[in-house]
């Protein structure tokens, strides 16, 4: 994709979001942390559920170390692999305790050296909460970049190395955001909502989903009778 077409592509998604915003729900850089670490294989909604009832609890390494593994669990346990998850939580708040004064730390060596921390995770905190222009690629922004012809590589670590180039400088703090929603509400893996795509005209994706098809995939179809209304 030329230059003048990335600015046209992250403008139009600035223009409709000019201050996108991780939806997961978090108030500190250490709850920001955890709710990462356990959105792996999780929804941001299952992982919402989940912190809104632990942070009333414990909200701090320590408090949540003193929880302890077993106690940590019933609060998590509606999320996928909350047993690995849980395990990596406890050892975190402990180096957190021990080696960073209980406070998370905002290079990415240290991040990356904690349980449950991978290049992806350290990303979303560097990015969300201290600021950094990272580049975090999961499902919806690897696909989004391929599709699209932002980005394409075989690897998340490619793509992220391909985005941190390709992203005009002045969109390249909120691009994280902006294309894991795009990916997520209209780029979708199934069905990509081409027709009601505000960047459709820029993707190079050849196979762009019809409006009639989009229409059948998530229309409900409405029969009208004299005296009944019935919605299948």
């Amino acid at each position: 994709m030329k230059l003048a077409d990335r600015k046209k592509f992250f403008s139009r998604l600035q223009a409709i979001n000019p201050e996108p915003k991780t939806e997961l729900v978090y108030e500190s850089p250490f709850e920001l942390l955890i709710a990462v670490i356990l959105s792996a294989q999780a929804t941001d909604i299952g992982v919402n559920k989940a912190t809104k009832r632990l942070y009333k609890i414990a909200n701090t390494p320590a408090a949540i170390h003193s929880l302890g593994l077993d106690d940590l669990k019933t609060y998590i346990r509606t999320i996928g692999l909350f047993n690995t998850k849980a395990e990596n939580i406890i050892k975190t708040c402990l180096i957190l305790e021990k080696e960073h004064m209980g406070e998370v730390p905002a290079n990415r060596e240290a991040l990356e050296s904690l349980p449950g921390v991978g290049r992806k995770t350290a990303n979303v905190v560097l990015n969300t909460a201290f600021g950094e222009p990272t580049m975090a690629v999961d499902t919806h922004i690897f696909r989004v970049a391929n599709r699209t012809g932002l980005a394409k590589g075989k690897t998340p670590l490619q793509v992220e190395l391909k985005l941190l180039k390709a992203v005009p400088a002045e969109f390249l703090q909120n691009a994280h955001h902006w294309l894991i929603l795009h990916g997520r509400y209209t780029c979708k893996a199934r069905k990509p909502d081409c027709p009601h795509c505000i960047v459709s005209d820029l993707c190079s994706f050849r196979r762009k989903t019809p409006a009639d098809q989009v229409f059948i995939a998530f229309s409900r179809v409405v029969v009208i009778s004299q005296n009944s209304l019935v919605v299948t």
